[in-house]
């Protein structure tokens, strides 16, 4: 087998009267694996085969089935439909012309041909095909990466929901959630355990950036903080953790991710909270059976973002709950919102909002429908990051 001649690109030539072909091919026998049809019926039949030409030179005036009846049939199967055809007719009027394009042919030539301008006219429809094939070729793999990326990012974010806690609405602390993922794998995360029979944990932090590397470091964290992994560190003590985790997770050992928390501790024999936050937005108490009935205590975030500063510092603040308590921990995903004007929901925003919630209401829901109605959207930029913590007094537990 020429090992050469099939190299050449395939085309196929259709004209009745032989003369013609021996003309066609001479010009391009040299460049070109080329076949030959006298009829409609042949050039259809060599034109569905599975080596099929990559185009076609389709003589317009023949007996039985004329060119434009041949290129009706070719458009019309899916095996032809993309083939160029290039019209050669006896017919050099303009009106010819305008009717062979307009019915799809892709080029017109009159005969005779000038052999010169065939053989451009030829090569130039290849090389627009084989550009037009390559293109949709990689459009066609982008499509895919980007279907398997969505499918995979899916599955991540689905992967991620399953680690979160199940809520706690038995015992002396009650805890509930709202978590909704943006649209892009986010670096929230948030848990709560008992440490021991007294100590009740609870933190929630957020990994800067978006993408896999922020959701695994959150994750990470995540595991090291449920299994009480960091060395020398009492995790009854929010300090110690936070400056343990800052050791642990320096950001230049972590592709210069950092990430805010803040990290509590309710002790059940003393009725007392022991916290501490690195960057993150302050938790919100109402130390009290009712929001509407209870002024507001912001449990701010003295220390800096975890991974930045080597040697930074925390420190514990503590304060007494009363027999009945709420306690708001969120990220940043709940307030920094975009409204439809443009305006940008804040911190302050928030806060107004959720001290006017009507008395029995879902507040985590109620919050959340209300910034979808502002942003128009029911999908957000950032994640959604929510725990709603209810302290009752060991005497009121049901």
């Amino acid at each position: 087998m020429n090992t050469a001649n099939m190299e050449k690109p395939p085309i196929l030539l259709v004209d009745d009267m032989p003369a013609n072909l021996h003309v066609l091919v001479s010009v391009l026998k040299a460049d070109y694996r080329i076949k030959t049809a006298t009829c409609g019926k042949m050039a259809l039949e060599l034109a569905k085969r599975a080596d099929r030409p990559e185009l076609i030179l389709l003589d317009v005036m023949m007996p039985d089935m004329n060119g434009i009846e041949v290129l009706h049939h070719l458009r019309e199967c899916p095996e032809t439909r993309d083939i160029p055809v290039i019209f050669v007719s006896a017919d050099s009027s303009e009106q010819s012309q305008l009717e062979g394009l307009e019915l799809g042919a892709d080029d017109y030539l009159n005969k005779p041909v000038v052999p010169a301008v065939l053989k451009i006219r030829v090569r130039n429809l290849l090389q627009r095909k084989r550009s037009e094939q390559e293109r949709n070729e990689a459009y066609r793999i982008l499509a895919e990466t980007q279907r398997r990326l969505a499918e995979e990012v899916a599955e991540a974010a689905k992967y991620l929901r399953s680690l979160l806690p199940k809520p706690i609405r038995q015992g002396p602390v009650h805890v509930d959630w709202l978590f909704l993922p943006s649209t892009e794998l986010g670096g929230d995360s948030f848990g709560y355990h008992w440490l021991d029979n007294d100590h009740f944990a609870i933190y929630l932090l957020d990994v800067s950036g978006h993408g896999v590397g922020s959701s695994l470091l959150s994750v990470t964290v995540l595991d090291v903080l449920r299994s009480e992994a960091l060395p020398n560190t009492d995790f009854r003590n929010p300090s110690q953790v936070l400056k343990g985790l800052n050791m642990a997770f320096a950001a230049d050992l972590h592709d210069d991710k950092f990430f805010t928390i803040w990290y509590g501790v309710i002790r059940k024999s003393t009725r007392q909270l022991a916290y501490a936050g690195g960057g993150h937005p302050p938790a919100l108490l109402f130390n009290g059976a009712r929001i509407d009935e209870t002024s507001l205590v912001r449990l701010e975030s003295q220390g800096t973002l975890i991974g930045i500063t080597p040697d930074a510092q925390f420190e514990t603040l503590r304060l007494q709950l009363k027999p009945a308590a709420k306690i708001f921990l969120f990220s940043d995903g709940v307030f920094e919102i975009g409204q439809q004007g443009g305006e940008i929901w804040e911190l302050e925003d928030f806060v107004k909002y959720i001290c006017n919630v009507p008395a029995d209401t879902a507040v985590m829901d109620s919050l959340l429908s209300h910034i979808q109605t502002m942003q128009g959207s029911g999908q957000l930029a950032d994640d959604f990051s929510m725990m709603e913590i209810d302290w009752l007094y060991p005497e009121e537990v049901k």
